[in-house]
């Protein structure tokens, strides 16, 4: 079959787009002011000095380590909860949510306590620098009290995906971002009488706005989701179980893929000092240019459950291979825009004229394949919509610590080709982990997985 035949079979028409675009488009903006926050903090902290923008970078990185496992609870409540509205069942959605939000409380609380006794440790074995450990060990720790809120978040926003409501989602973060950086304001200086904290001002203002979120999130709840069964039908052991079972492998692969990242940093920095930097920048702006993959992926997840609750297994396969197209060619035209207009892009943050030269061609490179990764990542949603989560765990693992992160070693700091040489091997690994994961959804296999 041609490409424009296949094009023509499996492009979404309009009304398929609207339906991904009212489903993804509240994600991607939510996700958009998330990233704006960041630079914002960046921009709060760095007036501190090297030592505390060091520190909280450090340890948001811990931190999002930390918080890798226990977000992979939000796939088995999306997975459930958009099969039982496929269903029909409307007074029951909710009760995965409530599933959702219980095992955040079991997991998290245990997991917490012991990573904020351990956080001083984890700091001094991440970084040798005294200084920076001294300021981000305090910044981890009280980051920390806020993981078990964390995972009840996402667990909220696996819902609000389920059942059409991502607006709901969007209007959570924009408000909990506003707060984060007016406390921000506060408690790092000390403005308003408040004591100048510094870095863990910055630590405090997150967490504090995180625990705020979660409470708008519980009044959205019980606004919009009392009648499909929040916090008054919990699920039974059986079911606690299954979506255990189903979530857990979504949360090892989240885990795993937060260390490869980790490694895949440690090993370019092996190469070079100037590597490193220029590989920052460009992981940087990767994770810009597919925040649309990413939320019209949860789309993806939701409609795929969606038709296989309602029993149309034919219609959840066609929105499988829809999503991957669309978001191909979407992310596709993003990739060729960032590449005529890269070098100016790269400027902006890469002053050195040698770090630029290196980090241009890898742009190029991240810019020629991004259609075929987001592809992929829109099938790999579809597969955990479908509540394939244990096949998505060993692709993604396989693909990336077996082949990609041992090459990658062999490639950059042992044959000495360099971040280009890293970069040609790693847009090989996303290009063959797309095309796994498409033919994971051609064979089937997850028709007949029960949730």
């Amino acid at each position: 079959m041609s490409p424009a035949l296949v094009m023509r079979r499996h492009f979404p028409d309009r009304t398929r787009r609207r339906h991904l675009l009212a489903i993804g488009l509240p994600i991607i903006g939510a996700m958009a002011s998330q990233n704006i926050l960041n630079l914002v903090d960046i921009g709060m902290v760095g007036r501190l000095g090297d030592v505390a923008l060091a520190a909280t970078g450090l340890g948001s990185f811990a931190n999002f380590l930390s918080l890798a496992f226990i977000l992979g609870l939000a796939t088995g409540v999306q997975a459930i909860a958009s099969r039982r509205l496929g269903e029909g069942d409307e007074s029951n959605v909710a009760v995965p949510l409530n599933g959702g939000l219980l095992l955040s409380l079991v997991l998290g609380t245990p997991l917490a306590l012991a990573l904020i006794l351990l956080a001083p440790e984890i700091m001094a074995l991440l970084n040798r620098d005294e200084s920076v450990v001294a300021e981000a060990g305090p910044y981890l720790q009280v980051r920390l009290f806020a993981l078990v809120a964390v995972g009840m978040n996402f667990s909220f926003r696996g819902y609000w995906s389920a059942v059409h409501r991502t607006r709901l989602y969007l209007v959570t973060l924009l408000i909990m971002h506003s707060i984060n950086i007016f406390l921000n304001w506060v408690l790092i200086f000390g403005n308003l009488g408040a004591p100048r904290l510094g870095v863990f001002g910055a630590g405090l203002a997150t967490t504090l706005s995180i625990h705020i979120g979660t409470m708008i999130y519980f009044f959205f709840g019980f606004r919009h989701a009392w009648a499909a069964g929040f916090l008054h039908r919990m699920p039974s052991a059986q079911m606690l179980w299954r979506q255990l079972r189903l979530s857990l492998p979504a949360s090892i692969q989240q885990l795993f893929f937060a260390g490869g990242m980790l490694a895949l940093v440690t090993i370019i920095g092996l190469i070079g000092t100037r590597e490193l930097a220029a590989a920052n920048v460009l992981m940087t702006l990767g994770l810009m240019i597919i925040l649309p993959a990413i939320g019209l992926g949860l789309a993806t997840a939701t409609l795929v459950g969606n038709a296989l609750g309602r029993g149309d297994v034919a219609d959840a396969e066609r929105w499988g291979w829809n999503a991957a197209l669309f978001t191909g060619t979407l992310c596709g035209l993003m990739g060729l825009v960032i590449v005529i207009f890269g070098r100016p892009v790269l400027s902006i943050f890469l002053t050195d004229p040698e770090t630029l030269a290196l980090a241009w061609w890898p742009l190029v490179i991240s810019g020629l394949i991004i259609g075929f990764d987001t592809a992929g990542l829109a099938l790999m949603h579809a597969l955990l919509g479908a509540g394939d989560t244990g096949r998505v765990m060993r692709i993604s693992i396989t693909a990336q610590w077996l082949i990609f992160l041992p090459l990658a070693v062999l490639v950059g700091p042992m044959l000495g080709l360099g971040l280009l040489g890293v970069w040609l091997l790693q847009a090989a690994y996303r290009i063959g982990q797309a095309g796994w994961f498409a033919l994971a959804w051609r064979s089937g296999s997850w028709r007949d997985i029960k949730v």
